[in-house]
């Protein structure tokens, strides 16, 4: 899928919500917990009732990976159920990883190849080399984490070097590598601010907003300050969404959550004259 592509399914739903699907054990309503495996069939409810709202899930890899192999085939059926029922949705795997070449190509091989994933979250820590492998695919994207919304991001994300901070030289550089079409950044909601500054940057790339909802980020500032004449953005929501029920009918609450910010992105893209 290509900038246009997405584009073009963000004005067909009217929605530019990405789900994330972190999905926690310890959270999951008792109706589902006695099922044979209470995560998938956790995740294909809220996932039946939320499609149409959506252009984008983003299973948490953490979440999967913290529960062995058995953890690691519920996010591969996970992505083979939306991949086989709703095939027009962008999937992404948020795994964060980064590393030499030789095992970034292998990184990308597994998310990929292996589980036809539409894009992968990568820290650019170490560099071109380490982000480059990811970059070979067709169609495929690269997520660059650039300005996180978590407290710890003042740590370094920030420091300053012959006035340019840490994020806006990631932005800057990286685009060396990529293109519109395969290159996309994580800018954090609470940070919303900041992307007047970032879009001064990066006018045209897509940027994947995390931080709407249980994390306090408002909708209205990131579109207000984040979105383009192709709309540029996935605006993610996990916790807020996924979780917002504990009872037998957790997933229609879900859906109802997600039809909230549907009907509310809708407006933002109107005011934009996209739709």
């Amino acid at each position: 899928m290509n900038h246009l592509q997405l584009f073009n399914s963000i004005v067909k739903k009217k929605s530019f919500l990405c789900i994330g699907l972190d999905t926690d054990t310890a959270k999951i309503p008792s109706s589902v917990l006695n099922l044979e495996n209470p995560v998938l069939e956790f995740n294909k409810r809220i996932i039946d009732v939320t499609h149409q709202y959506v252009v984008a899930y983003k299973p948490n890899v953490a979440f999967y990976e913290s529960s062995g192999v058995q953890g690691w085939l519920t996010l591969e059926e996970t992505v083979k159920y939306i991949r086989t029922n709703y095939p027009d949705i962008f999937v992404i795997a948020d795994a964060k990883r980064g590393d030499i070449g030789n095992t970034s190509r292998m990184y990308a091989k597994a998310f990929f190849e292996n589980m036809d994933c539409d894009a992968v979250t990568v820290a650019p820590y170490m560099g071109e080399d380490s982000v480059t492998p990811f970059l070979s695919y067709k169609d495929k994207w690269v997520i660059l984490l650039a300005l996180t919304s978590n407290k710890g991001a003042d740590d370094f994300q920030y420091h300053t070097d012959d006035g340019i901070r840490l994020f806006e030289r990631i932005l800057t550089i990286s685009q060396k590598w990529g293109n519109t079409d395969n290159l996309m950044y994580v800018v954090g909601a609470t940070r919303a601010e900041m992307l007047k500054d970032i879009r001064k940057i990066v006018p045209e790339h897509f940027l994947l907003v995390p931080g709407v909802g249980a994390q306090g980020g408002s909708l209205e500032e990131v579109a207000e300050y984040g979105m383009t004449n192709k709309c540029g953005l996935l605006v993610n929501s996990s916790r807020g969404i996924i979780f917002a029920d504990n009872s037998e009918n957790f997933d229609k609450v879900a859906g109802e959550k997600a039809r909230e910010i549907k009907v509310e992105m809708e407006q933002y893209l109107t005011k934009n004259n996209l739709i």
